[in-house]
């Protein structure tokens, strides 16, 4: 067996695009290259019913909402979702209806074991394959997903929950079929290599959209998104249901209120912060009612307790009080614009902006959308290598900034400058967050 440095090491031998920007996105992502290794491995994908979630904003959110209002109902649901925050097996993770086993943040994670032998088994087959291959050999993102998909038929799950990683048409989780189709709200995001518009960056996303009579659920779009949405489901006979239309919310004085499909859903509460949240809750809950067309009935005690119980850390999630820290991944501008939102809604007497963004990332928007939310503001950088440089972030900002080369430095510095009626906000990148988080 490996050790789980030693599975990190082979995994991380393979080309990761989510850390390195200097690659052609049509070029490098071919989905001919994992199915051809899917096809070795037995095609596990084949025996799983999918909800596959694509979007810029709120899909893994989604999908946590889906996975616990599943797992609520009685079923056993495999999710995957990325990046992650500490630990690349918080990726993989399995809900069960007893609750399984719990770690202190992510329920359900694969074992360092599970995962070790995963890897010593298909180490040898993912090695020929790729001496073979004539359109290059697996990303690391197409091994972790063969073998999750690998993981999740051995477990012999009543549904899977796939989060794409980028994109849709070419991401390595559309060598699955899907049961129901989610698409959360898509916005400006990896410009350099999904396309300059809201069009190419909808069409990319709604690849996922692929088989005649598709069932799909949206959020609500921008006027250019919606129509490729809309073209694309006509292309295919999909059926469309869409927030805003089939599918309403609402805020109450104890909560909010969803209007779906089959039924209204009064009241709910979540854990998770941010009128956004609400908007990605409606979004799985309707994704849970079409399950209905295909013989499953999800009731509504199963909803309300499966929102309430949803954890999704790193997504506006306080970890401290006194002086508050908060913690958000937002890594686009609209992403921002919902955070902000949601921070507003905070008291402090002064903000503490935490900020690393990649380089990829819409800099400016971000940076113009949060600092006026901050007193005191403190650039630094993941350790990634798409990470931007603090002192070229800086130029962004007409304020005045603190420069710090790591999450360390930048944490030491925002509790020094803090005090207890203050807020630390933490933001701009999952990979600020998860470091954030860890030392």
């Amino acid at each position: 067996m490996l050790s789980p440095s030693e599975v990190l090491r082979y995994l991380n031998s393979f080309p990761n695009y989510e850390t390195n920007l200097n690659y052609s996105y049509r070029e490098a992502l071919k989905l001919k290259r994992i199915k051809d290794f899917l096809f070795l491995i037995g095609d596990p994908q084949k025996s799983l019913r999918v909800i596959h979630v694509a979007g810029t904003k709120g899909k893994g959110s989604t999908c946590a909402f889906v996975a616990y209002i599943l797992r609520e109902a009685g079923f056993t649901v495999g999710l995957y979702t990325s990046p992650h925050l500490h630990d690349f097996r918080e990726r993989i993770r399995i809900l069960k209806p007893c609750g399984g086993k719990t770690t202190k943040d992510f329920e359900g994670m694969i074992s360092a074991k599970g995962l070790s032998e995963l890897v010593v088994e298909l180490k040898p087959l993912i090695n020929e394959y790729n001496r073979q291959s004539k359109i290059d050999g697996l990303t690391f993102f197409e091994v972790y997903t063969a073998l999750t998909l690998l993981y999740f038929k051995r477990k012999k799950l009543d549904f899977v929950v796939l989060e794409t990683g980028m994109g849709g048409s070419l991401d390595a989780t559309n060598a699955t079929g899907s049961l129901v189709c989610g698409i959360a709200p898509i916005s400006f995001e990896h410009v350099q290599k999904l396309g300059k518009t809201l069009t190419k960056i909808a069409g990319e996303k709604c690849g996922i959209i692929k088989s005649k009579g598709a069932v799909v659920v949206s959020a609500a779009q921008s006027k250019e998104a919606r129509k490729v949405i809309h073209n694309r489901c006509k292309k295919f006979k999909a059926k469309l249901f869409e927030l805003g239309r089939q599918i309403k919310y609402f805020k109450t004085k104890q909560g909010f209120t969803i209007k779906g499909l089959r039924r209204d859903y009064r009241n709910l509460r979540l854990r998770l912060l941010g009128d956004h949240q609400i908007a990605n809750a409606s979004l799985a809950v309707g994704l849970v009612e079409v399950l209905n067309f295909f013989g499953f009935n999800i009731g509504p005690v199963a909803i309300r307790r499966g929102l309430y119980n949803t954890t999704w850390p790193g997504r506006c999630e306080v970890i401290a009080r006194k002086p508050g820290i908060v913690l958000d991944g937002a890594q686009n501008l609209a992403s921002a614009d919902a955070l902000k939102q949601a921070v507003n809604k905070f008291k402090y007497n002064k903000l503490i902006l935490v900020l690393g963004i990649s380089r990829d990332k819409d800099i400016r928007g971000i940076s113009k959308s949060l600092e006026p939310l901050a007193d005191q503001i403190i650039l630094t950088r993941a350790d990634t290598l798409r990470a931007m440089d603090p002192k070229k972030l800086a130029l962004y900002f007409k304020k005045k900034v603190y420069l710090t080369q790591s999450v360390k430095e930048a944490k030491l510095l925002a509790k020094r400058l803090a005090h207890k009626a203050d807020l630390i906000l933490v933001t701009g990148s999952l990979f600020v967050v998860g470091e954030f988080r860890d030392v």
